[in-house]
């Protein structure tokens, strides 16, 4: 087995550790082979919040004495190559959280036709969301042409479907304007493209690179493209909410001066630009220090969607929200295959410097 290994101290540093698999798996157990999975500025995130969110916990890396390295959780398909339990067969598929590696091997608990959860005691007290498994023998209308889109934008769209519901909840906490900051990012996509199907939102305000506002704007739901060396033509003398993707503490200090007391809300999301200055902890601290500033953290809006409309109302929620979006994404996404984790590190490499193309989805055949 194959496993790429980030260190946690610096996400530009990465090793392959191969392992040999043994033939035997424990009792209930089962071992999942890794068909694809995706790579974006999502899984940035993951890392850069690694040790204070948890991420770093999921998938423990093997030859790792001083602790000094993790494996980057990726969504993605596999297939069951060894089944140790009598509700799971070989040949299945699944979709859901991944180490960057050939193999995963799980322990299966609370399993029902659609899915069944990873029940290893280090995952126990970990997000519920993560530790599920979609068992698509069992998932009505699956389509397996939309693997890519799916691998790509669940994940993404999921949170962005959360923030439209939270905002829409708090009537846009009043404001005129939602400015959303690495508003080419596809979380950022997602996010103004579910504010758009509204017609009752405010308007939707797009900060991104100058290299990406033609591309923004073209498509079409955002009412305004701004780009961050010409943030002085942003209104601030509207109620304005702030959606922060990026995680770069001078964009984002600079806009919230700018407001002043018009900045009603800022939502933190997302690390893409964790290079730029700042950190998750300096990103946490800030949310905590600033009343009008708050961590949005979809896995637990998630789960009070769940006890407030229980997991069908939920689960129909998203799929519309979800299809919406995989549609609108065959208009401008394009989809670029890497075969083999070797060949994966070069694009690793430029992602998580930054070099990220709007219109571009990863997927990894490791």
């Amino acid at each position: 087995m194959k496993e790429l290994q980030t260190l946690k101290t610096d996400l530009k540093k990465t090793r392959i550790v191969t392992q040999q698999l043994g033939n035997d798996i424990d009792e209930n157990q089962v071992l999942l082979k890794v068909e694809r999975f995706s790579f974006t500025a999502n899984n940035v995130t993951y890392g850069v919040a690694g040790d204070a969110i948890g991420y770093w916990q999921f998938f423990p890396p093997t030859e790792n004495l001083n602790n000094e390295w993790g494996c980057i959780p990726m969504w993605g398909f596999a297939e069951v190559v060894s089944s140790n339990n009598d509700d799971i067969k070989n040949g299945e598929r699944i979709f859901g959280y991944f180490p960057p590696a050939n193999n995963l091997l799980v322990n299966p608990i609370k399993i029902s036709p659609q899915s069944f959860v990873d029940g290893k005691e280090h995952r126990k007290e970990l997000p519920p969301v993560y530790n599920n498994y979609v068992r698509l023998n069992g998932e009505e209308n699956y389509d397996s042409s939309m693997d890519n889109v799916r691998a790509l934008l669940f994940p993404l769209h999921i949170t962005a479907f959360c923030l439209c519901d939270a905002l829409e909840e708090q009537a846009y906490e009043g404001a005129s304007q939602v400015i959303i900051i690495s508003a080419s990012s596809k979380t950022g996509i997602g996010l103004a493209q579910g504010l758009a199907d509204n017609a009752d939102s405010p308007k939707i305000v797009g900060l991104t690179s100058r290299n990406n506002t033609n591309f923004l704007e073209g498509l079409g739901c955002y009412d305004e493209v701004i780009s961050y060396d010409q943030l002085e033509k942003i209104n601030n003398q509207d109620l304005s909410v702030m959606v922060d993707m990026s995680g770069n503490q001078e964009i984002l200090s600079s806009i919230q001066d700018s407001l002043g007391n018009n900045m009603v809300k800022c939502l933190t999301v997302g690390m893409t630009h964790w290079n730029k200055g700042g950190t998750v902890e300096d990103a946490l601290a800030e949310a905590e220090l600033q009343d009008r500033t708050e961590f949005f953290f979809a896995p637990s809006h998630i789960q009070k969607r769940n006890s407030d409309w229980g997991v069908e109302g939920y689960n129909k929620r998203t799929s519309i929200f979800m299809s919406k979006r995989a549609e609108q994404s065959r208009e401008w996404m394009q989809i670029k295959e890497i075969s083999g984790l070797d060949k994966f590190i070069q694009t690793y490499q430029e992602i998580v410097s930054g070099d990220i193309k709007p219109n571009e989805g990863i997927i990894v055949l490791p």
